[in-house]
């Protein structure tokens, strides 16, 4: 990595990009996309095709400060039971439309806490969207777990629906910034339903854990990821946190003054990078490692690997459709957002509609600069030949798309005939060299750290 002297010049240390799982991104999505577009797109999904389909639960029984998503606290069990109804009615309005022959080729349930439904709400759930389509013979069906909200009970009904990989939230492993951030989680705790989840053969584990956190140090850092190694996950998604309590006020109990500085997150980001790199992970893209033998290192070698909500992804669907509040769907035309208020989107719902709210219909050269962005948080590569092969343009306009990189980063790209492509002690400039391909304002919304 270059030194901290020469980030700081170009100037990472102080930008605000997007983290690009979508382009374009989801605050420059508008009111044109509704119902009407978003069942036109259903219908045009080839029979007998493949999707993906996510759940969204954006139920919690605590609210962690550090969280940003779209999430709503609950100690009762009966706004979940009423949300479940909801689901089920929105699945089965889903069927309605789609074509026939569908398999699910991908099944995630995340939130909020998807694991704080009872075994028997899981069942149900499972039933209704093996009712829509079924999967796929080589399906992966993940959920997102808290070790907090999980049981024997849960995991028996999880496996039984058919769910062959975890992701286990973990953030930091030290008592004193978990109680800063609002998330009590033992060491032990996660331990244990790690051995859940593997005794009933669920082998496959993601672990999110996170850099820049309040009262974070390289030594804390160190102890966390080397506790997380014990458990030995499959795959590890470390993300930057994201303080941004304009937009989530949660985060507003986390006193600014004890979050690093930027040139001591990017510090934390590569003392976790390199213990991972020793105990024999590979690096997928800026923020993920996995094992050798995980499907996603191998889409990585087959330059299959995508981008979408959830991160980094070996799914290579050309749909991938959002069910319940807040949701987001990807179709080839473009994005379709559900109502994000969970009473918006239930009251639509309950009456026989989507609740779509917004969107985005790809347009001029929308799809050629997603795929841009995509290919360089990928591989941090543009290859040439396959953009002038897939995409409408001329070898002179792309010389001059990359061209434009280049001179926004002299001396950090190499640039030759076959495209380009960002070493490796410039990929902490990644996010900030995708925005040079980004066409649309970035001063309408207030994105995360470059690092």
């Amino acid at each position: 990595m270059m030194k901290t002297s020469q980030l700081s010049k170009l100037g990472l240390f102080d930008a605000r990009v997007p983290r690009y799982t979508s382009y374009p991104t989801a605050p420059h999505f508008n009111e044109d996309v509704g119902p009407i577009q978003f069942m036109d797109w259903i219908s045009r999904i080839p029979e007998n095709g493949q999707i993906s389909l996510y759940i969204h639960v954006p139920f919690c029984r605590r609210l962690c400060w550090f969280c940003a998503c779209r999430t709503q606290g609950t100690q009762t069990d009966k706004p979940v039971i009423a949300y479940l109804e909801t689901l089920k009615q929105e699945l089965s309005l889903l069927k309605q439309h789609l074509p026939a022959g569908v398999s699910l080729s991908r099944l995630h349930w995340g939130g909020g806490t998807p694991t704080l439904l009872q075994p028997d709400m899981m069942s149900e759930l499972a039933e209704a969207i093996a009712d829509l389509a079924p999967l796929a013979d080589d399906y992966e069906f993940s959920v997102e777990i808290d070790p907090n909200e999980i049981d024997e009970a849960r995991v028996d009904a999880l496996a039984a629906a058919g769910m062959n990989r975890a992701s286990i939230g973990v953030q930091d492993f030290d008592a004193e910034i978990q109680k800063t951030i609002g998330r009590i989680q033992s060491f032990d705790v996660t331990r244990d339903a790690a051995d859940m989840l593997r005794a009933r053969g669920i082998h496959s584990l993601n672990a999110d854990i996170l850099f820049g956190l309040p009262n974070q140090s390289q030594r804390r850092m160190t102890e966390s990821v080397q506790k997380l190694l014990s458990l030995n996950p499959d795959r590890v998604a470390l993300y930057g946190y994201a303080h941004v309590p304009w937009m989530a006020r949660r985060q507003t109990m986390i006193p600014s003054d004890t979050l690093p500085t930027p040139e001591e997150r990017l510090a934390l980001f590569e003392t976790a990078r390199r213990l991972f790199m020793w105990d024999g992970y590979r690096e997928i893209g800026i923020d993920h490692f996995a094992r050798p033998e995980d499907s996603m290192t191998k889409a990585l070698d087959a330059g299959t690997l995508r981008r979408n909500f959830q991160g980094y992804t070996d799914d290579t669907s050309g749909v991938l459709i959002g069910v319940g509040a807040s949701a987001i769907s990807k179709f080839p035309q473009g994005f379709a957002q559900n109502a994000p208020s969970t009473g918006k989107h239930v009251g639509e719902v309950r009456q026989g509609k989507f609740s779509v709210s917004r969107g985005h219909a790809f347009k001029g050269d929308d799809l050629l600069r997603a795929r841009l962005i995509e290919a360089l948080m990928c591989d941090f590569r543009i290859d040439a030949a396959e953009i002038l092969r897939d995409f409408d343009i001329s070898r002179t306009k792309l010389n001059a798309l990359l061209d434009q990189a280049n001179s926004a980063f002299p001396g950090m790209i190499k640039l030759t005939e076959d495209g380009l492509f960002v070493p490796h002690e410039a990929r902490p400039l990644t996010r900030m060299i995708a925005r040079v391909f980004d066409a649309y304002d970035l001063s309408k919304a207030g994105h995360s750290s470059a690092i």
